[in-house]
């Protein structure tokens, strides 16, 4: 039968009431609020590493996001470690939550279409996300120029909203996954361990196996210097099947000025480059540029599989 109508009516209603459900869940406010606490308790600790340790550095804001001091990481490996925990806690029982508390039916039976109502849960999941980001962003601003009593400049500012960018499409992909598990299994718990287990897997344990199943695919020949340089290319693109290492690469991009390269740099890619000196931002964007792409496809790839899930599944009352 063909459907009558736009398939996206509906979208924003169910974006909103997502976004607004997630705002005002326990479960978010107890989560939103242990990322805060750790989040200052970060920039506070860089800080205060920055004034002992860096007299005059042109991107001295930057080296808030990056300067760890122990017992705390850097701010940007906080967000690494905690923004994929964040966006399964918004999916994992986006689609099976709606089957088990029987309203699945309900809400189909409204003038909404599937596609709608699955862009509108991550659509909404993305909305809160992006604001959570967006608020840790500025509480570590806030704290480094109370600090540092200084401001940013125009560029580490620019370079900060590059840093928002990539961190939300960092969100969104794992979003994307808890979304996928939700409608894979009917279960929640179920779901939720598979993303877990997931982000463990790419988190903890792919640096690991990366460099064993290079070294098994592509075995260095001691007779031939190259088979070692084929190793370490086979390894750096598995590595980067892991969001985590696309995520960390983009930030060593933007958040260091003075990086040139995200992989093997050669000689010849020096001749006539000032060692040590920073790079314009846009330079610094097409170094990460093939590491964003390859997130955004991830994020569509991911959709797809939730979207071709989800229309064949069978709804009834």
């Amino acid at each position: 039968m063909q459907r009558e109508g736009s398939p996206w009516t509906g979208l924003w209603a169910v974006a909103a009431k997502e976004a607004a459900d997630h705002l005002t869940s326990a479960r978010m406010k107890i989560v939103l609020g242990l990322v805060i606490l750790t989040a200052i308790g970060a920039a506070y600790g860089s800080a205060g590493q920055l004034k002992e340790t860096v007299g005059s550095d042109p991107f001295l804001f930057l080296r808030l996001f990056t300067t760890a001091r122990e017992p705390l990481p850097s701010f940007a490996g906080f967000l690494g470690f905690l923004l994929p925990l964040v966006a399964i806690t918004l999916a994992f029982d986006a689609i099976n939550g709606e089957y088990q508390r029987r309203t699945m039916s309900r809400v189909l039976s409204q003038p909404i279409y599937r596609d709608a109502l699955l862009a509108g849960k991550f659509l909404g999941g993305l909305v809160v996300l992006t604001i959570c980001v967006i608020t840790l962003w500025l509480l570590v601003t806030g704290v480094g120029i109370l600090s540092l009593g200084l401001p940013p400049s125009g560029e580490e500012v620019a370079r900060g909203i590059a840093f928002l960018v990539v961190s939300v499409a960092y969100s969104a992909i794992w979003l994307g996954i808890a979304l996928l598990f939700s409608t894979w299994f009917r279960s929640t718990a179920t779901a939720a361990l598979a993303a877990l287990a997931l982000w463990l897997l790419f988190t903890v344990f792919w640096q690991m196996l990366a460099p064993l199943v290079a070294g098994a695919l592509a075995p260095v020949d001691p007779l031939d210097p190259m088979t070692a340089l084929t190793q370490y290319n086979l390894q750096h693109d598995l590595m980067r099947i892991s969001p985590t290492t696309l995520y960390g690469e983009m930030l060593t991009g933007i958040l260091h000025p003075s990086t040139r390269a995200l992989g093997l740099l050669f000689r010849s890619q020096m001749e006539g480059a000032l060692m040590g000196a920073p790079l314009p931002l846009d330079q610094s964007l097409l170094i990460i540029w093939p590491d964003f792409s390859g997130l955004v496809a991830g994020i569509v790839l991911v959709f797809t599989l939730a979207y071709v899930s989800f229309q064949r599944q069978e709804v009834r009352a």
